[in-house]
């Protein structure tokens, strides 16, 4: 196993989504609790600006998570009789969309200057202290299928590469929180994969350790005994999850499919 195609699978569990001639990801949105169409980032914040102010302000003012529980007509009644009770939820909208206004530029952050990092490091930060799910592991919003917008791994990137020797398409990682196993997952040029078992360290913190690499999504390899890494959840909802890697990586990856399930071998 060459250290390029670990690198290329990326060990601490990082994965990208936009592609590398600079489509954007899209923003999840949903309405009753069920996803229903998508916003598109533009290549610029004033585009994403319009994009969003089109879309029904209820949407992004009420989390979907509390919509799936079933508590949006609750939390819109005690919005509006008590503004204060739902400011911390407004607040984390509004990060969120700033997060993804600062990102959408970025080719997944290949085109991130030092001044981009700190801006999106900054803006994360800010989101992780509104996180409101604080077991991650423990909640079913962690499982499924996610498309990462954004990260900060080197290995991922691969910055020092022609562009056409970087993944053009979209890459997901998958979870399963009740058989603790993961899986990346390449598409156009390479369509590697791998898979690991999670072990959990706390209540936001598993190792990944990897156990099988398939490359050109035809030939499967033992993966070695090295090929481990670590992985927090450190902000998790609905339809985005921010994490981060063991090297200090930074990752942002939106809801794909939460019906996913990761292979057991």
């Amino acid at each position: 196993m060459s250290a390029n195609v670990v690198q290329s699978l990326g060990c601490e569990v990082g994965i990208s989504a936009c592609s590398s001639s600079g489509r954007c990801p899209y923003v999840p949105v949903r309405q009753n609790g069920f996803r229903t169409f998508r916003v598109r980032i533009s290549a610029s914040p004033t585009g994403f600006s319009n994009a969003v102010s089109s879309v029904d302000a209820l949407k992004l003012a009420v989390g979907s998570s509390e919509r799936r529980r079933g508590n949006g007509a609750i939390i819109v009644a005690q919005s509006a009789l008590f503004p204060f009770l739902g400011r911390k939820k407004k607040d984390a909208q509004k990060v969120k969309i700033e997060l993804f206004e600062a990102i959408a530029p970025l080719n997944r952050g290949v085109s991130a200057t030092e001044e981009d990092l700190a801006r999106v490091n900054s803006i994360a930060k800010e989101l992780e202290k509104l996180n409101p799910t604080k077991e991650p592991l423990k909640s079913p919003l962690l499982s499924g299928k996610w498309k990462l917008i954004y990260t900060t791994s080197n290995s991922i990137l691969k910055k020092s590469r022609p562009s056409f020797l970087r993944p053009n398409g979209p890459i997901y990682q998958a979870i399963n929180t009740d058989t603790l196993r993961a899986q990346n997952l390449e598409s156009w040029p390479f369509f590697n994969q791998v898979t690991a078992n999670l072990v959990p360290v706390s209540s936001s913190k598993v190792v990944v350790n990897f156990d099988f690499f398939k490359i050109a999504g035809l030939i499967s390899v033992k993966a070695p005994g090295r090929a481990r890494g670590e992985l927090e959840v450190t902000y998790l909802d609905d339809d985005l999850r921010v994490s981060r890697g063991d090297r200090g990586n930074l990752f942002v990856l939106v809801m794909e499919d939460p019906s996913y399930r990761v292979p057991l071998k």
